[in-house]
């Protein structure tokens, strides 16, 4: 519907411009739905944008505009100026029932749309190292993108999930040292020394194990899944492994033990990758080495103090960043450009990469390399995310990674569930401090639990179908419903808000913001329930026969949307509760 007025007031905009002989493209006219429904179904400001081109006062033209749109084939019913030179904009009644058929009969496909057809779009997002579970900080980067993608897909984009990692370097180290530490522990062959003393503890190991203390290694991982690995290793290997069994045994057996729980927690959410990355494949392929050879064609690297330095000033950053290290070592930045030269040659479009906050200094790196390298940077988006606490009893819950300190998403999900934990998880603007009421989400009270709350919306709708079949009432067809026969203001508030279910896809997909899904749904959510409560005014099983079945129709409509909704935040839409 908004499209159909936007694209009338451009046209008679369009016109007013070619009379006075301005032929420029016309930039910057909206048409959006005003926040208080007294100033119309929808307002735009072409009449201030106009104000310069035409020489004339904002208020003057909108009055032209008003005049010149009419009533638009019996699209608009009124308009009026308002403030400096709005034009706030009534729907003919009408209208709003055609919107209501519309949803019916496109069904469980009403919100969907073609936007990105034929287009490749890839999104990575997770991307953790399999050092350890993934936390709750894992958890709203993996909500966020698999959202994201949810998105995208209903707005007809092909879209690969990608999960980029390392198993290899210092950190890898460590975790298997970790692991070998408590093994020995276990065997009662050593002790590890006390926690407060692990900052001053030397990461090399004794020469002997008898007698002496193990040293466990400094930033080593710590919480109960080291000490469960290396119990797996003592109960399959006994005191077999008490030499190191060859080249990363007990590096590997961590890896591999964390990662299939990563892949499971992954999928108790409804997470499935398409593409599991790994950087180590990078350097295997030689992509490492022949990306710094290109680099140093395009004469954007250069050695100093025994460094390779990447001249990322020379593209418009503050200061340029090193490379390889003196000791011939990447820094993380390389194998990053890299890989997203890997990316463009697999013939992506664009490139969205869900990253937490503490990387926002290495994307414009990333896009000044790949920039070096030829590529255009604007396909590459950074969508990045601040940081998760978890309060309870109104008391921050304190987390350490390194420490296993954290509440894991399993332990999370064991609490609440996987619905409440993706809708917690995107319920806020991903640029936004996000602040996890546990008790909030432990609440099981449709009426508290703002989950709970769109779920039961969803599931209210069959309970009336439900009700209509004990009374021998069937829920109707579309042709069957008389959208006329919804004529009080509160039906038609609802039917237009849900007929704003696609531009807020669209909007949500093009933006990367799956929080305005949970937005809209709370605003259907909180137009239907009270309408359904108010039984005098709104009964649905009348003994009108064309009005119940409108007002079925309407509940049908209501429960199309709300199961759409909940699909793209990835709930489950009950049907009963």
């Amino acid at each position: 519907m908004r499209e159909r007025l936007e694209s009338l007031i451009l046209q008679t905009a369009a016109d007013l411009l070619a009379e006075a002989g301005d032929s420029e493209p016309l930039a910057g006219v909206t048409v959006e739905a005003p926040r208080q429904q007294e100033h119309g179904d929808f307002a735009t400001n072409a009449a201030m944008v106009l104000t310069k081109r035409l020489r004339k006062s904002p208020r003057e033209i909108a009055a032209t505009l008003i005049e010149r749109l009419g009533t638009g084939d019996g699209l608009i019913d009124r308009a009026e100026i308002a403030g400096p030179g709005f034009v706030n904009v009534w729907l003919a009644g009408g209208q709003w029932h055609d919107v209501l058929d519309r949803i019916l009969r496109a069904g469980a496909d009403f919100g969907r749309s073609d936007e990105g057809k034929d287009r490749k779009v890839q999104v990575e997002f997770v991307s953790a190292n399999p050092t350890g579970p993934l936390s709750v900080g894992h958890g709203r980067q993996a909500i966020l993108g698999d959202c994201v993608a949810r998105l995208l897909e209903a707005t007809g984009w092909s879209v690969v999930r990608e999960y980029y990692f390392n198993n290899g370097g210092r950190q890898m180290r460590v975790l298997g040292d970790s692991v070998r530490a408590r093994y020995l522990e276990q065997l009662g062959k050593a002790a590890a020394p006390p926690l407060d003393a692990l900052q001053d503890a030397e990461a090399d190991w004794p020469e002997t194990l008898d007698g002496l203390p193990v040293v466990f290694p400094r930033d080593g991982y710590q919480g109960d899944y080291i000490g469960e690995i290396a119990a797996a290793i003592r109960d399959r290997e006994g005191e077999g492994w008490l030499e190191e069994p060859g080249e990363g045994g007990f590096r590997q057996e961590a890896e591999t033990r964390i990662f299939a729980d990563i892949r499971r927690t992954l999928d108790s959410i409804g997470i499935a990758f398409d593409v599991y990355f790994n950087e180590n494949g990078l350097y295997d392929a030689g992509e490492i080495d022949r990306v710094l050879d290109d680099l140093r064609a395009s004469g954007l690297v250069y050695d100093e103090d025994g460094a390779t330095w990447l001249r990322a000033s020379e593209l418009g950053l503050g200061r340029d960043r090193v490379i390889v290290k003196s000791s011939g070592e990447p820094t993380y930045l390389l194998p990053d450009i890299a890989y997203h030269r890997e990316k463009f040659g697999r013939g992506f479009e664009t490139i969205i990469d869900v990253q937490g906050a503490d990387h926002k200094d290495q994307g414009p790196y990333v896009k000044a390399g790949v920039q070096a390298l030829g590529h255009d940077p604007d396909q590459i988006e950074f969508l990045f995310h601040e940081f998760v606490t978890l309060s309870s009893d109104g008391h921050t819950v304190k987390q350490s990674t390194r420490k296993a300190t954290f509440i894991t998403i399993d332990e999370l999900l064991a609490d609440i569930g996987v619905d409440v934990f993706r809708y917690f998880m995107i319920e806020r603007r991903a640029q936004s401090h996000l602040d996890f009421d546990l008790d909030l989400a432990k609440e099981k009270d449709w009426t508290r639990n703002p989950a709970y709350s769109l779920q039961y919306t969803h599931a209210r709708t069959f309970g009336i179908e439900r009700q209509a079949e004990e009374r021998g009432v069937a829920m109707p067809t579309p042709e069957e419903v008389d959208t006329t026969r919804l004529a009080l203001p509160e039906e038609l508030e609802l039917v237009k808000k849900l007929g704003e279910f696609p531009e807020v896809v669209s909007r949500a997909a093009s933006s990367r913001e799956p929080h305005h899904i949970v937005y809209y749904l709370r605003e259907v959510t909180g137009l239907f329930n009270p309408y359904y409560q108010d039984k005098d005014r709104h009964e649905i099983l009348t003994e009108d026969e064309g009005l119940t079945r409108a007002r079925l129709g309407l509940t049908l409509a209501v429960r199309s949307v709300m199961a759409a909704g909940l699909r793209l935040l990835g709930m489950t839409a009950p049907e009963r509760m």
